[in-house]
């Protein structure tokens, strides 16, 4: 079984028109504006997670976009940065399913990360206190790329997409090596509708990977 290294999928990913486009978009946007995160953090969800630890992807849509947060994980604040309303759902359905404690002071998920959880956002920056403001074709195209050589890896995979945003992507992922878990988005507005508490979707992710002989992840944070 080979698995391609981010540095071999990203080298053809260096090769296509919209990845020249992207970088010159960029470099525009980060000498004359705010934009999160820092530059050399941006690919940081690919430095964290090797492709032959890779266990679980968690969508998210684009970073946060107060001073701060973005670190470039999905859902992942920097530490000492108060937690967003998202990520405390999140932890508080980690609770709920496996009965411990999780330490609020820190919102930081390199732990997850380092485990062989890919926390990516389709979308790898943002203007400052603009959500959404890098959405555009050619972070889309990398981004379809990029999931395209996940659903083409030959090892098993749990993909959590949570939210409208990461469902669309389902279509995409058509491997049946893996395990695709659709819930509502963590975020409040979502999540108290119905649909995120009592998913369960960490511990079906970890009786996935148990089943498939893979380590589980310890989704606790202390």
């Amino acid at each position: 079984m080979i698995i391609k290294t981010w540095k071999e999928i990203f080298t053809c990913i260096k090769q296509k028109p919209y990845y020249a486009s992207l970088n010159k978009f960029l470099d525009e946007e980060y000498k004359t504006k705010t934009i999160y995160p820092p530059r050399e953090d941006i690919f940081n969800a690919f430095k964290l997670t090797s492709t032959e630890n890779l266990k679980v992807v968690i969508l998210g849509q684009d970073p946060y976009s107060n001073p701060g947060q973005a670190m470039g994980l999905s859902f992942s604040v920097q530490d000492y940065v108060t937690l967003p309303p998202s990520l405390r759902n999140i932890y508080k359905e980690m609770e709920s399913e496996f009965d411990f404690k999780m330490d609020y002071s820190s919102g930081n998920l390199t732990y997850l990360a380092k485990q062989g959880v890919l926390l990516l956002n389709p979308i790898l920056t943002v203007e400052a206190h603009k959500p959404l403001s890098h959405k555009c074709k050619d972070y889309n195209a990398m981004f379809l790329d990029i999931i395209s050589e996940l659903n083409n890896m030959d090892k098993p995979i749990v993909f959590l997409l949570w939210g409208g945003n990461a469902k669309r992507y389902a279509t995409l992922l058509t491997n049946d090596k893996h395990l695709v878990i659709m819930t509502a988005h963590p975020s409040p507005l979502s999540a108290n509708q119905g649909g995120w508490f009592g998913s369960e979707c960490f511990i079906k992710t970890n009786k996935f990977l148990k089943d498939n002989n893979v380590e589980p992840i310890n989704w606790q944070n202390k």
